[in-house]
């Protein structure tokens, strides 16, 4: 018996042949591994975006702060881990708050309305306009109208006094140790070198309370950082002992940590004093020598 077959049928058959010669085109793959990580972008005053190396302690370091508190702001909780590209808020949220407030545009129109029962603000060209004087109902003269412009003329403001903060805060200061200085301080340093030996006294240069100890930050060694009133810090890195813990308060002159060299060729003290978390000359707050 023979079956014949529909004429489409021969080129349905062909068609898919062909298509089963032909592999279906794989979805493009992307090897994201070597396009690095993108440049962090600012998101205002009082935020931080994390880069590559950088460790919260570093962090509060730059910014003047107690990495206790940046971690309470950002919601970071015991080991204090961050990411890269992470954005953290590094002030006070009431501060960062009136930081990033909108400003107002200029050239935008703004809307004036005078406060309920006030009454309403006079034409720009109203001055120009000479009115009769109402006093006693007298007659209009000039003289009459000089006389009543002079007396509501508004009288000079007084100069504005600005009065500014002391530059050391109205802190009491005292050399953190009694080597000489073998390092000057320079935007790449952040801070002074003094010398010593192992063993000797470094000392609190001011009232304070201790916010780190430890030897997180590469390249301060064994780091004790005391924050102050008036937004200081300072820092006291490569110590071989530290005899304080943080939260402690401190006193002038207190001997908080022995000198060493960890994380350092040479016995030394590397000082740094630190305003609103940026690195300041200590030689303008120390006492002269």
């Amino acid at each position: 018996m023979k079956i014949s077959f529909p004429s489409f049928v021969p080129v349905a058959l062909a068609v898919l042949s062909l298509a089963g010669c032909v592999s279906p085109t794989p979805a493009p793959i992307i090897d994201r591994s070597t396009t690095g990580h993108a440049a962090p972008q600012a998101v205002g005053p009082g935020y931080h975006t994390v880069r590559k190396g950088e460790t919260l302690y570093g962090i509060a370091l730059e910014n003047g702060q107690d990495y206790r508190d940046i971690a309470s702001w950002n919601y970071i909780t015991d080991p204090y881990i961050i990411s890269i590209g992470q954005v953290l808020r590094v002030r006070p949220p009431e501060e960062a708050a009136i930081a990033t407030t909108a400003p107002v545009i200029a050239g935008a129109s703004v809307e004036r309305r005078p406060l309920e029962g006030a009454s309403p603000p006079l034409s720009a060209n109203t001055s120009t306009l000479k009115r009769e004087p109402r006093v006693n109902k007298e007659p209009y003269s000039d003289a009459l109208y000089a006389s009543t412009q002079k007396s509501v003329e508004a009288p000079a403001p007084a100069p504005a006094v600005v009065v500014t903060a002391p530059a050391t805060g109205a802190l009491a200061w005292t050399w953190p140790a009694n080597g000489k200085v073998v390092g000057n301080y320079s935007p790449e340093s952040k801070g002074i070198d003094i010398a010593g030996k192992a063993g000797d006294s470094v000392l609190a240069a001011a009232d304070g309370k201790v916010v780190y100890t430890g030897n997180g930050l590469r390249g301060y060694g064994n780091l004790v950082i005391v924050k102050h009133s008036g937004n200081f810090l300072t820092a006291y890195a490569h110590n071989q002992k530290i005899l304080v813990k943080e939260q402690q308060e401190v006193k002038r002159g207190q001997k908080i940590a022995e000198m060493g060299k960890t994380d350092s060729a040479t016995v030394k003290l590397h000082f740094e004093v630190r305003r609103h978390g940026d690195p300041v000359e200590p030689l303008n707050y120390l006492p002269k020598r």
